[in-house]
Formats: C-alpha cells, structure tokens, sequence
C-alpha cells in the first residue's frame, strides 16, 4: 500500500505537499488496485509535482505504473500563459500512442468462422514487429506533408474516407506542427514506417461487444450487443521515438539556461515560452500527426482484408471509424481554475482525454453525449467503452486512463511465460493469436497487467468516467 495517503473520497487518494513539491499529487484507484501500485510510480508522480507552473495538482489514473520521468498514467497541467514548463518526458517517447475502433454492421457470430483466415489476412496487409518497414516509401517533401497534415495526409492518398477525419481527436490534425523543428534523423526514421503497427503492447484487435452498458449512448456510437468490432492500437513509431529523444536532450541543457532545477533529470523541461519550449510543441505536433496517418492507413487496410475475406464493400460493412484517440500528448485547453477558466498545457502520458457533453472539443457528433472514450485491456482480456463525466472536467482535466497497465517489466514477464506458453493458453480460451514474435507475445502476457475490470471499476467509482460497453477479444494480431 501507498504511504502517507490521505483519503478523499472512495476512489481517490492525495499526497499533500511536501519537501520541493509545489502541488498535492492525486491517485484514482480503488483499494485492489491501490494496493498493487509500485513505490516508484508514486514517487514519479511526486517528482511531476515539483515543476514549474504546476495547477491545481498532479494525478495518476489506475493504470499508473513506472515510465520515463513522469508515471505512465499520468496527468498533469502548466499555466499557459505564465510560468509554466513543457516536459516530453510528460508526454512519453511514443507520440500519440492512441487508439482507434473501426464498427461493423456484422455479429460476432457471423464472423467467428472467418476468424482464422481474416487474421492471416490482417497479418499479410499490416507490417508488424520492431523495426518494421511499411509498404508506404516516402520521400522527405511527401514526410513533410504528412507532419503537417496528420491523417488527411492519408486520405489524400487513397487510404480511408474524408468522413473518418470528423471521428478523431483533433480531426486527425495538430495545426502548430512545423517540420522545420524535426531533426533529419527524425525525419529518416519516418520515412518507411507509415503504416505499420510496430511491436510492444501495440495490437489489433477482432471484438465482440458483449455489454451493453448505456444503451442510448452506445446506440449513438453505432455500438450493439453481439456486434464486431476492431480496435488498432499504435503509435509514431521510430520518428515519435526520435523527436521525443532530440527534445529531452536540449531540455536538459536548456534547464541551466532557464535555471530550473528538477528532483530526477528524465523531467527535462523548459518554459513554454522559450524557444526549446516551443521548438518541442511544434515538433511534438508533427509526432502525433504522423501516428494518425499511421493509424488512418491501417484503418484502410483493414477495410481492405474485411472486403477480401466476406466479399462485400467496406461501405456496404459500415465499417466507419466510431473514434480514434490520444494517450500521450500534451495540449494547450481551457479549465476551470479557482473559479475562473484558464489556458493550461495538459500532459497526458498514458491517459486518455475525456471530454463529457457539451465541450467544444467533442465532434459535432458526440456533443451531446461526449466522444468515445476507448480504454483497450490487455492481451486476452476485455476492453471497454466509456465516456468523460463533470467530474473528470474539474478533478482530471478532463482525463481518465488508457489501458489496463503493467503490473510487471516486460523483462519480469518474460521470465513468467515463454511466447509459445502464451499462445496456447489464449487459444485454449477460444481466442486466436497472431504475433511477429515469440518474445513480444511473453512480454505482453495478460498476468503482466493490472485487472482491467478493477481498473475501470475504479474510474467508475471514482466518478471521472462511466461505461458504455465491454468488448471481448476474438482474435488479436500482435508486433
């Protein structure tokens, strides 16, 4: 158990300020998962809490687990206007790690005995695995566009409907990207990755829907019991990973420049407005517009298997995109701060935005009910549906988490169960499995993360989120 706790309510825990801390730190876990939580994840979210500009507090979602700097479920936002800092080690070296649900009009059981070939199929369109090179082969001015446009880009280029645009964050777009900010090497490492899915707890996913938890809401998110799903999860591969280490380095030096002072230096950081600060923004923008081109290309494929395998058009399998959604990313938004709104830069590392009804940056769509909020589990278990609520708005900055999260090292699974082992058990389950490798799929075993039901079990209690409905694995293909 966590030390030095004070309780606030059920499902939600705060560490008052002390030693260099400038603001409480706040945890939103039941008690199951509170007790589950590593030290060292605490004292991440603690460290977070030390820097510049700070608001209101630092807060870890139930996922929260050991990162880079920050905690991976973490969230945390700096004034906008004065004062505060921009952390990439608060947004992670994965960009716009984010999650993608594809609809169909078909059931589960119409699909159950197409499982096998559809996955192969999958398989053979999707490039998987670390390092792996796509079908998509740009050159630098075609890389400049895409970090410019996001997943426009893509559609542009054949890969999707224009209609996909108005179902993801942002319309798929950072606007203040500028390719200018982005190091050739990031930019060579760009250059033949669109469009592949990478390695890690990245996966796409055949579903079930078997709850329904909101029938009004799911109904409007073109969501219903038995139906078949597809979530694709994944990110800005290795040029994210580039840009993210190019700006932490020139944090590093630039904290001398500015004279900050940080209690761990993988909380590098910067005033947001400096020259790194806002170097660091625009190139960070192009990172989460490469990975919705990424995921925007996918999406196309995976229309294109679902044609080949049932015989029919994608239009015709109403296979529109239900929503696509950020995990890390850091965004300038406006939140009610000692009664007045104020412009804050959100961090969110592991943690998914979640806008109830009635804010602007929900799509037109999902004003009045809130964008979906999709919260993949891990490996072999179930994922769900849900939406942000008044209280995730004035507590979280309109946050909840973004998966299950790690209850060990990839290195600890690894040792627990070797690929093979893995493989037969989800398939003993019922469910077919799919990987590039024997090593990720140890490294991703279900024992390796936190009950996913627990988990959204404590945003429900906690009161930042509400569930729309669960989903079931069918078939899964992994990097």
């Amino acid at each position: 158990m966590v030390s030095g706790l004070k309780k606030l309510r059920e499902g939600v825990y705060e560490i008052p300020e002390q030693g260099e801390m400038r603001a409480p730190a706040r945890i939103y876990a039941n008690e199951k998962i509170l007790a589950e939580i590593e030290e060292g994840a605490v004292e991440q979210l603690k460290n977070s809490a030390t820097l510049p500009g700070i608001q209101k507090y630092a807060a870890a979602m139930p996922d929260m687990h050991w990162g880079y700097g920050f905690p991976i479920g973490g969230v945390a936002a700096f004034d906008g206007k004065q004062g505060g800092i921009v952390s990439p080690g608060g947004v992670g070296f994965d960009i716009n790690c984010g999650v993608r649900l594809l609809r169909t009009n078909l059931k589960a059981s119409e699909i159950k005995p197409k499982l096998k070939e559809l996955i192969d199929v999958l398989f053979e369109l999707i490039p998987a695995g670390i390092g792996e090179t796509g079908k998509i082969k740009l050159k630098k001015d075609e890389l400049g566009e895409l970090f410019s446009q996001g997943a426009a880009y893509s559609v542009k280029k054949g890969y999707g409907w224009k209609k996909d645009l108005e179902r993801i964050e942002e319309n798929g777009r950072m606007k203040n990207a500028n390719i200018e900010k982005v190091s050739e090497k990031a930019f060579a490492r760009g250059l033949n990755q669109s469009g592949t899915l990478g390695s890690g707890n990245h996966f796409l996913e055949i579903q079930e829907v078997t709850e329904i938890f909101d029938e009004k809401t799911a109904k409007k998110f073109s969501l219903f019991k038995g139906q078949a799903v597809i979530m694709l999860h994944s990110g800005s591969r290795g040029a994210g990973h580039q840009i993210a280490t190019d700006y932490i380095d020139k944090m590093i030096r630039a904290m001398e420049k500015y004279k900050i002072t940080v209690p761990d230096k993988q909380l590098a950081c910067a005033p947001i407005s400096s020259e790194e600060g806002r170097a660091y923004l625009e190139a960070m923008n192009c990172g989460v517009n490469y990975a919705f081109a990424n995921r925007q290309a996918m999406a196309h494929w995976i229309r294109e298997g679902f044609e080949k395998v049932f015989k029919q058009k994608a239009e015709d399998l109403e296979m529109g995109v239900i929503y696509d959604v950020c995990h890390n990313v850091a965004k300038f938004e406006k939140h009610g701060i000692e009664g007045k709104q104020k412009e804050v830069l959100v961090h969110r590392k592991g943690a998914t935005r979640a806008m109830p009804a009635g804010r602007k940056e929900n799509p037109d769509l999902y004003i009045t009910t809130g964008h979906p909020v999709i919260i993949p589990g891990s490996m072999g278990t179930p994922s769900y549906v849900l939406v942000g609520t008044e209280t995730a708005l004035k507590e979280t900055f309109a946050s909840v988490c973004h998966g299950a999260g790690r209850s060990m090292s990839r290195h600890s699974a690894m040792k627990l169960k070797r690929g093979e082992q893995v493989k037969k058990d989800l398939e003993l389950k019922g469910q077919i499995v799919k990987g590039a490798s024997w090593a990720g799929l140890a490294e991703e075993a279900p024992e390796a993360y936190k009950d996913i039901d627990e988990v959204i079990a404590s945003v429900e209690i906690s009161g930042i989120g509400k569930k729309i409905s669960k989903h079931s694995p069918l078939a899964v293909m992994k990097g």
